[in-house]
């Protein structure tokens, strides 16, 4: 079974339902007696780092989730829940993240360019990731494969070592991570067809 952290912020039905086509069993839950004592742990996000933030807090999650990472039960952050695994983000002033891998979140700078042509924020859709590390979930996944984004801010760990894979967009942000148990993504497998299943697939078998 794995589980999935409703918090009242992400496209949750479309996380559970990329699951269960890859063949596991999935539910969606606010309760966090459930992700106390999950299996393996999803964490999906879209919005705002400090409004995630709040509502971890607000609905008792801070903890059962800490304990779960520490635990060395598998956990998968996608797009938000990449972002609020950090220190900080600097989206709408400073605000603390659950600071399980140190750094911070930052905004794409302004008037970038490609080809002599802008770039605009958010940064939304079809894009490839150039691979870093090895991490479980990149099984079976090819160099330079498009996934699905959807963001304006991104990640910068202070521990390169956790980057697992990389984006090009204006400039050159990690678009993965993986520490121990704990890898995120900043693009959305839910949304990212036959490949995006098969990074599910692989969280799944783990």
């Amino acid at each position: 079974m794995i589980t999935i952290v409703d918090y009242g912020m992400g496209n949750l039905r479309s996380v559970q339902k990329g699951l269960e086509t890859a063949g596991f069993d999935a539910r969606v839950t606010s309760d966090p007696r459930d992700v106390e004592n999950a299996e393996k742990l999803v964490l999906p996000g879209v919005g705002a780092f400090r409004d995630c933030m709040r509502s971890l807090r607000e609905g008792g999650f801070v903890d059962p989730i800490l304990r779960h990472v520490e635990s060395g039960r598998p956990f998968l952050g996608i797009c938000l829940g990449l972002q609020v695994l950090f220190t900080e983000s600097e989206e709408f002033g400073r605000h603390e993240g659950l600071n399980i891998i140190p750094g911070r979140v930052v905004r794409f700078p302004e008037h970038m360019t490609f080809n002599g042509e802008d770039l605009k924020v958010p940064h939304m859709g079809w894009n490839q990731i150039k691979l870093r590390r090895e991490a479980p979930i990149f099984r079976d996944i090819e160099e330079e494969t498009f996934f699905y984004f959807v963001h304006s801010y991104y990640v910068i760990p202070e521990d390169s070592e956790v980057v697992a894979a990389t984006t090009d967009y204006g400039v050159t942000f990690c678009s993965a991570v993986w520490k121990d148990n704990v890898m995120a993504t900043q693009f959305h497998p839910e949304k990212s067809q036959q490949v995006g299943l098969k990074i599910l697939e692989n969280f799944g078998k783990l």
